[in-house]
């Protein structure tokens, strides 16, 4: 199947609860991981059901992969079961009175298909979850259900996975058990992936495009990086602010236990990671680890000092200054006291550099 007749997804929902009401227009890559972000109350789950047709909105267009599933305007209403996607929830919802195996098999009799098939062994082995097949749901472990809910849902050659914080139920461990598996899909299957969390962290390391939703409507849509950068966001504000960037492994320098990665128009030392040269991988910059300086310094013991231009100044609480900069043409945000801003004479436009004190690797 062909997923890239529309390299867009147009959802466009108008809902009315009285207390709540969704006014959404979207057009979302039709490609890659899109979360819908927001905190509760938001209308991520409201969206996500319209989109699944679980919720029938007044005025709604939903058009995925040159196919309009809704049109209010001419009473197109495709019901759930004829919609090709899978609907992954914050339960695993097994049945538990069936194997993992048996779970697996009891959606694909309504697409006349069967485990003994390549696509099938390509999602049980991306899961990790082949050892599991013949035990029961009772015998799993949380992160192990929601895998096999992942798979429930795959097996069913969708042309669109909606997932509704599948892992809010789990412990932090768990999460990081499963966030890796989430990423491989990514990276692996050609379907584009609908996710909801309140979890910056999630975002950070699944987003390739980010909707951050309040109260009903979109405050704003756009890449991941891009997203994360604006200043007229909390993302930005919040302590937790923090920019993404793509990378890749160049080499390791064994003698100091660290490993360069280049990023665009540079490069960047991390500490020590098991990786193949050409890995590519994310690097998550907390906006908190970042310093400003007009020069360079050869007394300094931050190895990662990078020419930057500052693109916009926001003035956040408690005396903070948000600075949004670009480094090549890559976004990085930076949080500094006020009283450094007015020192330095920080202005839009001026040329400095940036000190990154600390890196986490994300995938």
């Amino acid at each position: 199947m062909n997923r890239k007749l529309n390299k867009f997804i147009t959802a466009r929902f108008k809902l009315d609860y009285g207390e709540f009401q969704l006014s959404v227009n979207l057009r979302l890559p039709n490609s890659g991981v899109t979360v819908l972000f927001g905190h509760s109350g938001s209308g991520k789950t409201t969206l996500l059901r319209c989109i699944a047709g679980l919720q029938q909105a007044q005025q709604s267009y939903l058009e995925i992969n040159g196919s309009i599933w809704e049109d209010s305007d001419v009473g197109v209403f495709l019901p759930t079961y004829q919609r090709p996607l899978g609907y992954v929830f914050q339960e695993a919802n097994l049945f538990l009175h069936l194997s993992v195996r048996e779970n697996l098999n009891f959606g694909l009799k309504r697409i006349k298909a069967s485990l003994n098939n390549p696509k099938f062994e390509q999602i049980i082995n991306l899961l990790g979850i082949k050892h599991l097949l013949e035990r029961m749901p009772e015998r799993l472990s949380g992160g192990e259900k929601q895998r096999v809910a992942i798979a429930r849902a795959l097996v069913l050659n969708p042309e669109i996975l909606l997932m509704d914080e599948p892992l809010a139920s789990l412990d932090a461990k768990r999460k990081q058990e499963i966030l890796p598996f989430l990423t491989r899909l990514n990276q692996e299957l050609n379907i584009p992936v609908l996710y909801v969390t309140h979890s910056q962290q999630e975002v950070a390391q699944l987003a390739d495009y980010l909707v951050v939703l309040e109260s009903g409507k979109v405050q704003a849509s756009g890449t991941l990086s891009e997203t994360l950068s604006r200043l007229d966001l909390s993302l930005s504000q919040d302590r937790e602010a923090t920019t993404v960037w793509n990378a890749t492994v160049v080499e390791h320098e064994t003698e100091f236990h660290l490993t360069r990665v280049a990023i665009e128009n540079g490069s960047l030392s991390l500490p020590a990671i098991d990786a193949k040269i050409g890995t590519s991988l994310r690097v998550q910059i907390y906006a908190r680890d970042v310093s400003i300086v007009l020069e360079t310094s050869r007394a300094t013991s931050i190895l990662n000092v990078l020419p930057a231009t500052i693109i916009d100044i926001a003035d956040g609480e408690s005396g903070q200054s948000i600075v949004r900069l670009e480094v090549g043409n890559q976004p990085l945000l930076a949080h500094i006291t006020r009283k450094s801003a007015v020192v330095l004479n920080l202005k839009i436009g001026k040329e400095v550099f940036v000190q990154i004190k600390g890196m986490s690797i994300l995938n």
